[in-house]
């Protein structure tokens, strides 16, 4: 198994993931926690597998001064457009996270990455690299495909052949991420570099919700009602993806 990278899939990327309430939803958690956990100051940023540069260019427009990393030059220049058009400034830097690592530089205040560990072949490798990349005193802010919730959609599904096969992983061609997460296992990895100051579930309802309650649901009603349980002791786990803020030991 490689990473996986999208340069042939960034339209469809785009459409699937930020053309609807899925997106808007990810991107309502992921700032709603930033807000909360991070100073009222400039920091330092680095975006690793920036994307389409949705959180870069959020981070930019509240002062921060941002560098987005990303190996699909599709993506990155969506990103680098979305900057421009907005009146942002951003460093773009097209390198996947290994290249990103052998760059010498200062640490960052914050280092954001979002969805990324479950396109790795192997997700802890990239582990050294954040903690050098994050000062003793930033954050980091994690965002991960959870594993849980992929069992439990199976389970809803019936899938059961699926799941006693284990066989979870997305196909070749497919969004379905190729190495979902188990938070306990994360976590235990995690545990020497780093503690765990925040967490969040992303799509802890919407993505269970057959589709006809969907298509009624505004997008405004379901965002907030996403942000309203994303830490609901019962529903946050079963969040599609998991959000951390984490802080170094």
């Amino acid at each position: 198994m490689k990473d996986r990278h999208f340069d042939e899939l960034a339209v469809r990327f785009a459409e699937k993931i930020y053309g609807g309430a899925k997106g808007a939803i990810r991107l309502a958690v992921l700032q709603a926690d930033l807000l909360e956990a991070l100073p009222a100051r400039p920091l330092r940023v680095l975006d690793v597998g920036a994307g389409l540069g949705h959180m870069g260019a959020w981070l930019a427009a509240q002062g921060h001064r941002v560098t987005l990393a990303e190996p699909a030059a599709p993506m990155l220049a969506a990103a680098r457009e979305r900057f421009l058009e907005a009146g942002l400034e951003g460093t773009f830097i097209q390198a996947s996270w290994q290249e990103l690592a052998e760059q010498p530089g200062e640490p960052y205040d914050l280092v954001l990455c979002h969805a990324v560990l479950e396109w790795l072949a192997d997700p802890t490798a990239i582990f050294p690299a954040l903690a050098r990349w994050v000062a003793p005193e930033g954050w980091l802010s994690l965002a991960f495909y959870n594993r849980d919730a992929l069992v439990y959609r199976n389970l809803l599904k019936g899938h059961f052949r699926k799941l006693r096969e284990n066989n979870l992983a997305g196909e070749k061609q497919s969004l379905t991420p190729q190495m979902p997460l188990d938070p306990r296992e994360l976590e235990a990895q995690l545990a020497d570099a780093w503690r765990v100051e925040c967490r969040s579930g992303v799509r802890v309802f919407h993505d269970y919700m057959p589709a006809e309650f969907q298509a009624k649901a505004s997008s405004t009603d379901l965002v907030s009602m996403e942000l309203e349980y994303r830490r609901h002791p019962a529903f946050a786990g079963l969040g599609r993806y998991l959000h951390w803020i984490c802080r170094p030991c």
